[in-house]
C-alpha cells in the first residue's frame, strides 16, 4: 500500500506542478496592461525631452549667432539664415570677418531644420530661432520660438 500511496502522491504532484492555461492568460494580461501603461508614460516623457532639447539647441545656436555678430557687427539676414554659420554668405550684407561656427545647419528633434528670422517677431533688436514642432508645419500653434516663453 505504501507504493500505491506514493504513486498517487506523485501523480497529483505532477498535475499540480504546472500552470493552467487560464492562469497563464491572466498573468499575460496583467503584464500587457503594465507594459501599455509604461509605453504611454514614456511617450509623454519623450515629448518633454524633445522640447527640452529644442531649448538647449536655441542656446547653442544663439551663442553661435552672437559670435557671428561679434565678428561681423551684425546678425545674418533672414535670407542668409542659419546657413551663414556654416558657409560664408555671398549675398549682402557680406560678413567682414567670417568664421565657420557650426559644422552643419542643425535640425530639431523632429528632423526639421530650424527656422531663423532677423529681426525677430517679438523683439526686433535680436534674432529669432523657430522649431516647426511635432507636426513639421511652420506657422501654427505647436511651433516653438526662441522669443516666446512656453
Amino acid at each position: 500500500m505504501k507504493s500505491s500511496n506514493r504513486q498517487n502522491f506523485l501523480r497529483t504532484r505532477r498535475v499540480r506542478a504546472g500552470f493552467s492555461l487560464l492562469e497563464m492568460v491572466i498573468v499575460l494580461g496583467i503584464i500587457a496592461v503594465i507594459i501599455g501603461g509604461a509605453i504611454t508614460v514614456m511617450g509623454r516623457v519623450g515629448d518633454g525631452a524633445k522640447r527640452t532639447r529644442v531649448s538647449g539647441d536655441f542656446n547653442s545656436i544663439g551663442a553661435a549667432l552672437r559670435m557671428y555678430q561679434t565678428n561681423n557687427g551684425r546678425f545674418p539676414s533672414t535670407s542668409q539664415g542659419l546657413e551663414a554659420l556654416v558657409d560664408k554668405p555671398s549675398s549682402e550684407p557680406r560678413p567682414k570677418r567670417w568664421v565657420k561656427l557650426l559644422d552643419e545647419v542643425p535640425v530639431d528633434p523632429w528632423q526639421n531644420t530650424y527656422g531663423y528670422k532677423f529681426p525677430g517677431s517679438s523683439d526686433k533688436t535680436t534674432f529669432e530661432i523657430i522649431s516647426k514642432g511635432p507636426d513639421g508645419i511652420e506657422g501654427n500653434e505647436d511651433d516653438i520660438s526662441s522669443q516666446k516663453d512656453e
